[in-house]
């Protein structure tokens, strides 16, 4: 006999975990699938939280680190540039526990969790849709639903049965998490550019006191990520012993077994065709990232929140009509300025160009500018000002409450 559920989520990121919730809070029968039976393993993101994301959503305690108020832009030269915020700017998520404890809410929500069973295709039928599934044993599970959410990440297999747009530009992301090694002064976000280390991006060294990400990302037609990670190693090593915050330049390649992540992450964009009468995609699926900043994390979290109203509305007998308006061209236009610097920052493959855009930055003009890109308020727009939602009537639970939750 087919199992049926109101909504199947394929995928159990951050954006999948927080969905299943909603939609299981809210009433709806959901089951969540992914891949992987453990969500500890394979982590994809650096979980660097942002002070809105942390101002609008209740993220555990005991799964961030510590604040960090302090950016260390570096220039090709090696040259620093300090930045100080009189504000908590962001937070390392501790994204395994993190991962638990969101698949444990939403389980205690009443979401159904399917671990292991890999995402095979769709049939539609005439008023459901068929989602086929492969179990860990290898056999075939079929689900009858009324809705399919892709959460799945950038190449999402649900986004092409769905017929939906797919992410054609994108970075490739590696980093490296050390444990153990002491790194003097505050939690601190050094940013290295370096076309060579990080072409059309950035590399990193973020710590807090706990953990000490050490990361690169770029084109992958541009640059070899198990290269250019054993260099930004080095480079990190370099300027954080060259500051005094690490006993030696030594220390990060002489480190034993770093915790490992990779992944690729969308930069064209929020894509236009986000939904269809039979489903709909949320974060990397959807192209939520920042097109210039390549931040995932608080769009992930707000257009899920936008998605779950969608969705409830869609499924909910007299719910407003809003599944027609979840689209890319309802967001796009707040991204126009950070797809043209997008573009102008790929373009950049020069060092001394670089390395005079980061003279220009000491300027007091452009030194707030840069100050305004680590420490502003920017993020993924608010669904409300976005989308007429009529949430409001058709659940239990009002807008505010499910961004805060």
């Amino acid at each position: 006999m087919t199992e049926q559920h109101d909504v199947v989520v394929v995928g159990a990121g951050l954006s999948g975990l927080r969905m299943a919730r909603l939609l299981a809070e809210s009433g709806l029968s959901v089951l969540l699938a992914d891949r992987k039976t453990d969500l500890g393993r394979g982590v994809h993101t650096t979980g660097i939280f942002v002070r809105r994301t942390l101002a609008s959503f209740r993220l555990p305690p005991e799964c961030l680190g510590p604040a960090v108020r302090h950016v260390t832009l570096y220039s090709p030269a090696r040259r620093p540039l300090k930045l100080e915020s009189p504000r908590d700017e962001f937070r390392i998520g501790r994204m395994a526990p993190l991962y638990e404890y969101e698949l444990r809410r939403a389980r205690q929500a009443g979401a159904e969790w399917a671990p292991g069973c890999r995402f095979e295709g769709l049939e539609f039928l005439r008023t459901s849709t068929l989602v086929k599934l492969t179990d860990p044993e290898g056999a075939h599970r079929l689900l009858r639903t009324r809705f399919v959410v892709g959460a799945d990440g950038t190449f999402s297999t649900a986004a092409r049965h769905l017929e939906l747009d797919r992410n054609r530009d994108w970075i490739v992301g590696v980093e490296e998490v050390f444990r153990g090694i002491d790194v003097q002064g505050p939690p601190r976000l050094h940013v290295m550019l370096d076309p060579q280390l990080a072409p059309g991006y950035i590399a990193w060294a973020a710590h807090d006191g706990h953990e000490l990400h050490v990361g690169t990302g770029g084109h992958p037609s541009r640059f070899d990520p198990d290269r250019a990670l054993r260099g930004v190693r080095e480079l990190a090593g370099e300027l954080l012993a060259g500051e005094g915050l690490i006993a030696s330049r030594h220390a990060l390649t002489r480190a034993s077994s770093p915790e490992r992540r990779a992944g690729a992450i969308p930069v064209g964009g929020i894509l236009e065709r986000l939904a269809s009468t039979r489903g709909l995609l949320v974060g990397d699926a959807a192209g939520a990232p920042s097109p210039l900043t390549a931040g995932g994390l608080d769009p992930c979290l707000r257009l899920t929140a936008t998605a779950a109203e969608v969705i409830v509305d869609h499924l909910t007998p007299g719910g407003a009509p809003t599944l027609a308006e979840y689209r890319g061209g309802n967001f796009r236009p707040r991204f126009v300025s950070r797809l043209a610097m997008r573009k102008l920052y790929d373009s950049l493959d020069d060092p001394r160009l670089i390395e005079a855009m980061c003279l220009a930055l000491r300027v007091l003009p452009l030194r707030l500018a840069a100050r305004h890109l680590f420490f502003g308020d920017g993020s993924f727009p608010d669904p409300s000002a976005e989308l007429p939602l009529g949430i409001g009537v058709t659940t239990s639970r009002s807008r505010g409450a499910i961004m805060r939750t």
